[in-house]
């Protein structure tokens, strides 16, 4: 079963948390993951979102004004192996 979704990768625990929760009061389903192997820096947590999603976690990305974020990645796992990583660019 392939599974595709977002992913928002920081180099600080405080910011996956600050915007785990600027997500949850604005309704937008979310969780705090493991940070993908490919996204190689970082603090080890991530926070997973669906992509349909990805205006509103940019809008909460500005909101929240996080100034450790890596990057905006699409996770594509097809189940097995390792998942397929791309950057969504931040417009």
């Amino acid at each position: 079963m392939q599974e595709v979704y977002g992913v928002a990768a920081f180099r600080s625990r405080q910011q996956v948390l600050l915007l785990e929760a600027a997500l949850r009061r604005e309704g937008i389903p979310s969780r705090i993951v493991s940070t993908p192997r490919e996204v190689s820096m970082g603090c080890g947590l991530s926070v997973r979102f669906r992509l349909e999603d990805t205006s509103a976690v940019i809008r909460a990305l500005r909101y929240v004004n996080t100034g450790n974020l890596i990057g905006l990645y699409r996770v594509e796992y097809g189940g097995s192996g390792r998942p397929s990583l791309s950057a969504i660019p931040i417009r």
